[in-house]
């Protein structure tokens, strides 16, 4: 599946990217509601785990009237940051982008829910 955010939008820190379309996917394992950030994985099948591979791309600017400063980005787990997907840029200045991309897997215990 494949979830996609094309409108330009202000994002407060430890808030989520607000998603608006996605590919369809017909995987039973993959759950997401339009205009949502949250997106569950489930382990299903008999396997003890099931991966998933997440990635993500984007172009990051600072807002106007903001302090040109680092700005981070990352898959985050029940409110808590990935390391492995964690990416970092510093715009030279206010409304100039800059693009990002991080890749990295998750598990998820058969039965559960991430």
């Amino acid at each position: 599946m494949e979830v996609m955010a094309n409108e330009l939008q202000t994002v407060e820190v430890n808030n989520s990217i607000l998603f608006q379309t996605a590919l369809s996917s017909n995987s039973p394992s993959i759950i997401w509601r339009a205009g949502s950030g949250l997106i569950t994985l489930r382990g299903l099948g008999p396997q003890l785990r099931a991966r998933f591979r997440i990635s993500y791309h984007g172009n990051v600017a600072l807002s106007t009237g903001a302090t040109v400063a680092p700005t981070q980005l990352a898959v985050r787990i029940n409110g808590e940051g990935v390391a492995s997907s964690l990416t970092m840029t510093t715009p030279a200045a206010v409304e100039e982008f800059n693009n990002v991309a991080a890749s990295t897997f998750i598990d998820v215990p058969a039965g559960c829910c991430t």
